[in-house]
């Protein structure tokens, strides 16, 4: 199983950076899709994939596997530092570049997976827990994916394409059914708690 989780979560960094090559034209992995519905796809794909929020939700999800707080802050971190190494890896793979080149970037990230995944693996723990604080933390991503498509939204480019449309449309429609979700489990619990 933990081989297994390993394998899902160094997979999220290297599909990450695949995607994120196929989608341009100006990597060379990219170029023979470019204009294709294939590199539109990827486009979709990288926007989604390649966002905070996307990188928080892996994080809270492994801290919720783990279930308990400090096992999820052990998993959290974890996770986000062995996704980074994985990108990292795969990006000089596919630019054909040194390893020693993504060093720089590598360490800040991982440092940044480290301090931020323990924290988000809590919240993912937290998630199991009834009441307010289950609430809360299961309203963490999908209110950080709302926030983030107001201050930082998916837009590389001045001009809206389709792909860009259907990224924004996408996330909003998963942060209102995660919110929904949340909000839904929170009062369903306490209804049974009040009849019980």
């Amino acid at each position: 199983m933990k081989i297994m989780m390993g394998s899902v979560v160094a997979g999220f960094g290297a599909v990450t950076s695949l995607v994120n090559a196929l989608s341009s034209p100006y990597v060379e992995l990219g170029m023979p899709l470019a204009g294709s519905a294939w590199a539109k796809a990827a486009k979709v794909l990288s926007l989604l994939m390649d966002a905070g929020w996307s990188w928080a939700a892996l994080a809270v999800g492994m801290g919720w596997l783990a279930g308990k707080w400090v096992r999820g802050a052990l998993v959290g971190a974890l996770t986000l530092i062995l996704a980074s190494v994985a990108y990292y890896v795969t990006d000089a793979f596919v630019l054909r570049t040194p390893l020693a080149f993504f060093a720089t970037e590598t360490i800040v990230w991982s440092t940044v997976g480290l301090l931020f995944g323990s924290v988000l693996g809590v919240v993912g723990a937290a998630i199991r827990r009834p009441g307010l604080i289950g609430l809360l933390a299961a309203l963490t991503v999908p209110v950080g994916a709302a926030a983030q498509m107001v201050v930082l939204p998916p837009r590389p480019h001045l001009t809206l394409t389709p792909a860009i449309i259907l990224a924004e449309v996408i996330v909003w429609t998963a942060a209102v059914l995660g919110a929904s979700w949340a909000v839904y489990r929170f009062w369903a619990a306490r209804r049974s708690a009040e009849v019980g």
